[in-house]
């Protein structure tokens, strides 16, 4: 067991744990839900039980602004903005573009939050990110405010904690409904819900394999990137835990051709979700993680598995803005 530190309380949790009902063969695992794109209305996703840690640690440092990052249509984004207008902090985001530029779906709302936007090339915001970020610091600071930067995703040191804290309310879910789950799966982006979960697996005990489905870059980027995330919070907090005794599982097969970028077999897996159970899944995140463990499993790899758990991290917004992939017309 660790010791929280102190957070803002902005989530509804504890988010339900539910059994899915997608498939009749009894020869498969009993899939659960873990419904975290219910951890609030605009709120919704994992981001905002990262930003509970994070805004509380930076109020702490006396920030009034908040400066962070991502694609145009960033779950993250959408929850600081959200998190800013709703705790009277200024909130500016640095965008990258992909794709189209229409006002729709996360950046609908970053613009009705009220947050200052800034968008950029891929190439310069790849090669010049980091600057961009402490300039704009440096800017808020020459007008008299103190900025605190949050990097993509709000998965740091300190943004972990938000699934550390997942990972304590999970045991509480395996108690309630008697079950001790083979794995505990989600997407994986930035890779701070991975970290978290599996260092919050680890240190409550969890016998659950933590698994992450990449939705972009590779096993190796997410393994590193995950160990470094434990390493830096166990070494910032003093925690009495080997992070080299963490373990970290990354699966890479469904990535498909990119960050934010579907394909067929993604578009189907969604519809047939919800048209079979009336669960949302979206595109860059969710989908892409469920069809890839929908696709393990009929294929054998957790042979002899009872129980998994699918953390749902959210993103239904993400939905609106590849609504054309979908193929539906009146």
């Amino acid at each position: 067991m660790i010791t929280l530190p102190a957070s803002t309380a902005l989530a509804h949790i504890p988010t339900p744990l539910e059994q899915l009902n997608y498939r009749d063969d009894r020869s498969w695992p009993r899939i659960w839900i873990k419904r975290d794109d219910l951890t609030g209305s605009g709120l919704s996703g994992n981001k905002v039980r990262k930003l509970e840690f994070v805004v509380a640690h930076a109020k702490r440092s006396g920030a009034d602004t908040l400066i962070t990052c991502g694609g145009l249509q960033s779950n993250h984004c959408r929850a600081t903005a959200l998190v800013g207008a709703r705790l009277g902090l200024k909130v500016h985001l640095i965008l990258r573009e992909e794709g189209g530029r229409e006002i729709e779906g996360n950046l609908f709302i970053d613009n009705l939050a009220g947050a200052t936007i800034e968008t950029f090339s891929a190439q310069e915001y790849q090669a010049n990110l980091n600057n961009l970020l402490a300039q704009r610091a440096k800017d808020y600071q020459s007008q008299g405010r103190t900025a605190h930067v949050i990097p993509t995703g709000a998965s740091d040191e300190i943004g972990i904690w938000g699934y550390v804290k997942c990972a304590q309310e999970l045991k509480s879910d395996f108690q309630q409904n008697a079950i001790d789950p083979d794995l505990i799966v989600c997407a994986t982006g930035s890779g701070g819900t991975q970290a978290g979960l599996s260092l919050g697996g680890y240190a409550h005990g969890l016998s659950a394999r933590v698994v992450g489905y990449a939705v972009c870059d590779d096993a190796d980027y997410f393994n590193r990137k995950a160990l470094t995330d434990i390493t830096r919070c166990v070494d910032a907090y003093e925690l009495a835990i080997d992070p080299q005794l963490v373990p970290i599982t990354t699966v890479d097969d469904y990535v498909g051709p990119g960050y934010a970028v579907g394909y067929p077999e993604l578009y189907d897996r969604i519809k047939d979700v919800a048209s079979r159970t009336g669960l949302l899944l979206d595109p860059v995140y969710t989908g892409k993680a469920f069809h890839g463990l929908m696709c393990d499993i009929a294929a054998g790899k957790y042979s002899g598995a009872k129980d998994i758990v699918f953390v749902h991290t959210g993103g239904t917004f993400g939905l609106f803005a590849q609504k054309t992939a979908f193929g539906f017309s009146l």
